[in-house]
């Protein structure tokens, strides 16, 4: 059980918990201060939109009292979460490195029907979607895959009601409220507004992943 107005906490096997949040928000306010004071045994913490996975080891703590910390823990943060995003996400990988700028030709096959969905022209969609600094909140789908957030609220789609069977490396794309780049072709259906060179994967460097959570990201508009 939960106390009235918390978060639902939720075991995941013998060495993990799932907590559901309200939002992005949340979930890196929760991920923040977790990680400025880290409680005994926890491994790692894996956020999502909307959830924040904590693995910890049996032997060091156990569910009902890390639940319960994380918890009050998730109380105590509710109120850094005030609806927007943080510009930078404390005790993550990204958030010690140079902000990142990201070339983009905006080129892509549905920059108009954006453009028609919003009410804006196609030269409007991009001057919003260059304007932000973006933060790369957390990772996911494909390995160097950052879910970016910081996106114009007139740009927060839903996904294509019918996703593309492939979609190519370096397509520039939003759903959903959050900006992404796929670092490699993939079956996708977000709205792909333009493409990058930029190679936003590559095993060779350490990390081999440029989109890391925590790190500053700036879109730049060059020729088509």
């Amino acid at each position: 059980m939960t106390a009235q107005g918390a978060p639902p906490v939720r075991a995941v096997g013998s060495e993990a918990l799932i907590v559901d949040l309200a939002g992005t928000a949340e979930v890196l306010a929760l991920r923040a201060a977790l990680e400025r004071e880290t409680p005994r045994g926890v491994r790692e913490l894996i956020a999502a939109a909307r959830t924040l996975l904590v693995t910890y080891d049996p032997a060091v703590t156990g569910h009902e009292a890390l639940a319960a910390e994380v918890t009050r823990r998730a109380a105590d943060a509710a109120g850094d979460a005030t609806g927007g995003v943080t510009r930078e996400v404390p005790g993550t990988a990204g958030a010690g490195l140079a902000p990142l700028t990201v070339p983009v030709r905006y080129d892509g096959p549905d920059l108009a029907e954006v453009a028609g969905l919003t009410g804006l022209t196609s030269a409007q969609v991009i001057a919003r979607h260059t304007a932000p600094d973006y933060t790369v909140a957390f990772a996911g789908f494909a390995p160097g895959f950052g879910y970016l957030t910081g996106t114009d609220p007139v740009l927060r789609l839903p996904r294509r009601a019918e996703p593309r069977t492939e979609v190519p490396a370096g397509a520039v794309a939003v759903a959903g409220g959050f900006t992404g780049i796929y670092p490699r072709s993939s079956p996708g259906g977000w709205q792909l507004l333009g493409t990058t060179a930029l190679p936003l994967w590559d095993e060779r460097r350490d990390p081999p992943a440029l989109l890391v959570p925590g790190r500053t990201v700036r879109l730049r508009e060059v020729p088509r």
